[in-house]
């Protein structure tokens, strides 16, 4: 019994690392601009479709991982830079709608270039599970994890210890106070998506190895991010990367002590969930007005 419970628990550890990431990128875009990127789980796609397209043709696979990260982050910047800027002050639905829309595109695309089979990037180390008692772990979902919090560590150093990433703090702080201290806001926004990509692309080429990749799974691993960004707190990167492994973590329990026919329904029925008991998700800021 005990060994089941470790294996649901690394199994939903690792998910949960995937969808973290999906907030984080969904948290870096909502700070700096105030919009929901609903393209953010074609940024993950890309990744990983790029990388297995280079691995593919013979490209060497750190190359080829260096590559699609890159990739990922030029279609961020693109996104940006020809759908978002042009667009000007309107308002945040009409942006919204923009990034459906470019997720439906990038979509289009990538399924004319690649096709819409199911492939996946080789393991980065092998695929013998390391064996935990009864349980056993991919050395791919230590790579998972690993990289999860790498990133999350490194985007705290960005953010504190940076002017790009206190300028970017700054514009989510109050953007009409960062533009007349002499922040170009714009050039935030242009940075918070390029930043946005780069970290769904890793997360794409990470998770490939495990999750298979195609034109289509960055839909459903972008509402998951949403989900899950939503339950920490939309805005905060602490809650992001909680809201992502209680999220996979419940997946987990669910698919291995009920049905894995219900897995995922379960961000379904938590999005309910939290938009009638906790609007502002777990670690999101409390509003409060004096009378």
């Amino acid at each position: 019994m005990l060994s089941q419970a470790l294996q649901f628990f690394f199994s939903g550890l690792t998910s949960g690392a995937i969808y973290a990431l999906a907030a984080i990128g969904f948290t870096i875009i909502y700070n700096s601009s105030g919009v929901i990127n609903f393209a953010q789980g074609e940024f993950i796609m890309v990744g990983g479709v790029v990388a297995v397209m280079l691995t593919d043709a013979g490209v060497p696979l750190p190359l080829a991982i260096a590559i699609a990260v890159a990739v990922a982050g030029i279609v961020g910047l693109l996104l940006e830079k020809l759908a978002i800027e042009p667009a000007g002050n309107a308002e945040v639905v009409t942006l919204i709608i923009i990034t459906i829309g470019a997720s439906i595109f990038i979509q289009g695309v990538v399924q004319v270039v690649f096709g819409k089979g199911q492939r996946a990037l080789p393991p980065f180390t092998g695929d013998k599970p390391i064996l935990f008692g009864s349980a056993s772990l991919l050395p791919q979902s230590l790579w998972m994890i690993g990289t999860g919090a790498l990133i999350v560590l490194m985007l705290a150093w960005f953010f504190g210890r940076t002017r790009l990433g206190k300028a970017v703090l700054a514009t989510a702080h109050n953007r009409l106070a960062a533009q007349l201290v002499g922040i170009n806001t714009r050039h935030v926004l242009a940075v918070s998506f390029v930043l946005s990509a780069l970290v769904g692309g890793v997360a794409g080429v990470v998770s490939a190895p495990i999750t298979l990749t195609s034109y289509d799974t960055g839909i459903m691993v972008g509402l998951k991010g949403f989900v899950a960004a939503t339950l920490g707190g939309l805005g905060s990167g602490a809650g992001a990367v909680v809201g992502g492994l209680i999220l996979g973590l419940m997946e987990a329990l669910v698919a291995g002590y009920v049905s894995s026919a219900y897995k995922d329904a379960v961000p379904f029925v938590l999005i309910i969930l939290i938009l009638f008991f906790m609007p502002r998700g777990l670690f999101g800021e409390r509003v409060t007005e004096r009378v």
